[in-house]
């Protein structure tokens, strides 16, 4: 089969498109025929050695859409052919992957099976941290940042379902509209202005923040939250060492969080995969929340993909078409 690897360290152009054997689903897994993979900012720092998959699988994706095509020992359904969408640790850049069965779930309905691929990850990294860790109730003020790439505009539309108010971060004029279209109340490019004065002027005190930028916001997030204001941590884009003011903190009675999805035990996973689904899958069938496809490309245009979700004007997901 053809699968994804990044041949050393570095830009796009260490990815390659290698011939590979086709994986033998172990127990409990099942073996997919991929559809479509959706292109990460996990999958970007793997490709730059950041962040190396816990199971050593050198095949890059971490979330697919496709058809059933083998079951592993001690599963027996979903029955081969059968539409599913999977979330997987590694080896979704490729034309087969075997995944946990309790992380694969049925193709959302309303949704066509190659943009269904760039939804799951981004569906468990939303619902489990604004709702299961963050706990977002309506009526609550909600700022997210980096409100136009692929987990923003899906936590946009899910807020809003909600009943949140929602401010969010962006990088430029475009992403403004679009971050308004998809729900937000109050957006601030912050190429040009401070979000933290920009919340103070509107009266906006947040009770969860969620932040991609790591070190360089911590110390700004934790001095605007409200009081039991839950920070949850779950990118470093802006470095991994920051300063915090424990004593605000304290004062505040908030709560600091840090999370990898990747990283959680096949059971924690199993039951995110299961809480999003029940939520997502009906919001997804009606039309009430969508995904937000900026391209498609083929495997073996992965470089290209890679170059698209590190352009400072990208917005949504990227995905590659595999069959």
């Amino acid at each position: 089969m053809r699968a994804v690897i990044a041949d050393g360290k570095g830009g796009p152009e260490v990815l390659k498109v290698v011939d590979l054997p086709v994986p033998k689903p172990g127990p409990g897994q099942l073996l997919i025929k991929v559809r479509a993979a959706g292109v990460n900012r996990a999958d970007v720092m793997q490709r730059q050695g950041l962040y190396d998959p816990p199971d050593g699988n050198a095949v890059l994706g971490l979330e697919v859409s496709g058809e059933v095509a083998g079951h592993g020992p001690g599963v027996t359904a979903p029955p081969i052919g059968t539409k599913v969408v999977a979330l997987v640790a590694s080896g979704g850049y490729s034309e087969y992957v075997a995944a946990p069965a309790g992380q694969v779930a049925p193709a959302p309905e309303g949704v066509d099976l190659v943009d269904a691929g760039g939804i799951i990850e981004v569906a468990a990294t939303v619902w489990s941290n604004v709702f299961m860790i963050g706990q977002l109730q309506k009526g609550q003020s909600f700022l997210l940042h980096g409100g136009a790439s692929g987990i923003g505009t899906m936590a946009l539309q899910l807020a809003r379902v909600a009943g949140a108010r929602i401010a969010t971060t962006v990088g430029s004029d475009s992403k403004v509209k679009i971050a308004r279209a998809l729900g937000a109340d109050l957006v601030i490019n912050y190429r040009e202005e401070a979000f933290e004065e920009v919340l103070a002027d509107h009266g906006f005190v947040p009770d969860l923040i969620l932040d991609v930028v790591g070190a360089a916001y911590l110390r700004r997030n934790v001095e605007i939250l409200g009081v039991g204001g839950r920070l949850v941590v779950i990118g470093l884009q802006g470095g991994q060492l920051g300063e915090m003011p424990i004593g605000n903190l304290l004062y505040k009675q908030g709560s600091v969080h840090a999370t990898s999805l990747r990283a959680r035990t096949l059971e924690e996973k199993r039951s995110i995969v299961r809480a999003t689904t029940d939520a997502l899958w009906p919001l997804l069938a009606s039309g009430t929340v969508r995904p937000v496809i900026a391209h498609r490309h083929r495997l073996a245009e992965v470089s290209e993909a890679h170059r698209a979700i590190e352009d400072p004007e990208h917005i949504g997901k990227e995905l590659l078409v595999v069959h």
